[in-house]
């Protein structure tokens, strides 16, 4: 079993309490590592850390940054079958998906470091003679960023990169469930030789650090991709400070299917969509809505699908689609609310239980239908690979039953009509639409929700300039 330190100020610790936390193989449940439990005070010496070097990291040019960020991804890639048998061990995840994470990580990480050069202030005209206006882009200073357990890896290098090419400094906590990748990533950061306080890993519970995080006068921004409670509470935390707060909260992704669609296409991306992570992504295809007329040929390609869909230890069978769930609770929680929806009318067409396997937390992939949007496995995120399918009449019915919904991140629409198209992109209610394709951002997009999925984003210039605050300077000449 491996025991990992935290790393503050550029030094690997432990818990000032000495507590361990135990970090568990959902495939197998056994105990794979223990963590240190930090402090509110392990955190603060963190937060004061990064404080103490954010001024020397922002006086650096941008460029030398850029540098540090580049040595990095480097070293990510050189080290990535390591990197990515950690997150398939620690979180289930099949392995071609932790090797393409790890990858990708490198990637946006080195997107980043291009931005050195490229991004910019302004010069703005002055209503008054022999004045100039100058909008300076400036650090916000010290960001927090809490992560999920999902996709833990490449989220370390959405919130640290873009803060650190920008001249800020960076705490990261993350989640217990996955937290391995994260330590890992410190001896990385070790082995460049990032300056001592740029980068900091604290451990430990959520709600203890998390609350630190949020609350600390010293923190300019909190970054947070999690669950909308999770979101809420990190807003009222900051509120004392009025500390900005960027949030990517949950999802409830509809999938509109027309009756001109190309069934076999919107299949396999439906399904690539679900099942991916074993459907623990906030932007998968939670729902779906297939046009009447076409709805019993799709329903049964879909259900064909996913009975054909392969689960198992990530470690073991690397050509499976799909692993676990992540822990005992998300595996509780999904079947829960299958159970629920059948009591409520719905039917179960492939899965809708556990696996039979003894050890592991596998659920089967599973396809309902007679579902109606009053069900709450039509309301709220299911996060397992279970997906509902209810059924329309024409366009009109179709947006609205996808609108109806208290979350705004992902959407799609499967349809060879490009009125339709059209009119969907401008009124489905979603930070995104993908349109005849899986739901799967790119790192130069804006990948942010409406609604109760989120303030603010990621990826792309928009979401680097999350990390930038605005100085305006008004100079007169007196000749």
């Amino acid at each position: 079993m491996r025991k990992y330190q935290m790393y503050i100020n550029g030094r690997f610790v432990s818990s000032s309490s000495g507590e361990q936390t135990q970090v568990i193989n959902p495939a197998t449940e056994e105990i794979i590592s223990e963590v240190p439990k930090g402090t509110v005070e392990d955190v603060r010496l963190a937060i004061d850390s990064a404080e103490k070097a954010q001024k020397d990291w922002a006086k650096l040019p941008s460029i030398e940054r850029g540098l540090y960020l580049q040595a990095i991804s480097k070293e990510i890639r050189e080290n990535a079958p390591i990197l990515a048998r950690t997150i398939s061990e620690e979180m289930g995840k099949t392995l071609s998906l932790s090797e393409t994470e790890v990858n990708f990580t490198a990637d946006y990480i080195d997107y980043m470091a291009g931005w050195a050069r490229r991004y910019e202030g302004e010069i703005v005209q002055s209503d008054r003679p022999n004045e100039q206006i100058f909008i300076h882009k400036e650090p916000i200073g010290v960001i927090a960023g809490i992560l999920p357990w999902n996709f833990p890896f490449f989220l370390i290098a959405r919130k640290a990169a873009p803060a650190l090419i920008t001249g800020n400094t960076i705490v990261l906590k993350p989640s217990d469930l996955s937290p391995n990748n994260a330590l890992e990533f410190a001896k990385i950061i070790d082995q460049v030789g990032l300056p001592k306080g740029v980068i900091n890993i604290v451990t430990g519970s959520g709600t203890t650090l998390g609350q630190e995080l949020a609350g600390n006068s010293k923190v300019g921004m909190v970054s947070l991709t999690g669950s909308y409670n999770a979101g809420a509470a990190v807003m009222r935390a900051a509120a004392e400070n009025i500390t900005k707060v960027s949030l990517e909260l949950g999802g409830k992704a509809p999938a509109i299917v027309m009756d001109d669609a190309d069934l076999d296409l919107a299949v396999r991306s439906i399904v690539a969509s679900r099942v991916i992570n074993t459907g623990q992504v906030c932007n998968c295809t939670e729902r779906v809505y297939v046009h009447k007329d076409i709805a019993d040929d799709f329903i049964n390609k879909i259900t064909q699908a996913m009975s054909e869909v392969t689960y198992g230890d990530p470690l073991i069978n690397q050509e499976i689609a799909m692993g676990p769930l992540s822990s005992k609770d998300a595996l509780e929680s999904v079947e829960k609310m299958v159970q629920e929806a059948v009591a409520n009318g719905a039917t179960i067409l492939t899965g809708g239980k556990r696996s039979s396997q003894e050890k592991g937390y596998y659920y089967e992939p599973t396809v309902l239908v007679n579902v109606n949007n009053e069900m709450e496995i039509m309301r709220q995120e299911i996060f397992g690979p279970v997906l509902p399918i209810a059924t329309f009449n024409n366009l009109d019915e179709a947006l609205k039953l996808a609108n109806d919904c208290e979350y705004g991140l992902t959407s799609s629409i499967f349809t060879q009509n490009l009125d339709v198209t059209i009119r969907a992109s401008k009124e489905l209610e979603f930070g995104e639409t993908y349109v005849n394709r899986e739901n799967f951002e790119a790192i130069q997009g804006f990948h942010a929700g409406w609604k109760k999925s989120g303030i603010g984003g990621a990826d792309g210039r928009h979401g680097l300039e999350e990390y930038l605050q605005t100085h305006v300077v008004y100079l007169q000449s007196n000749l």
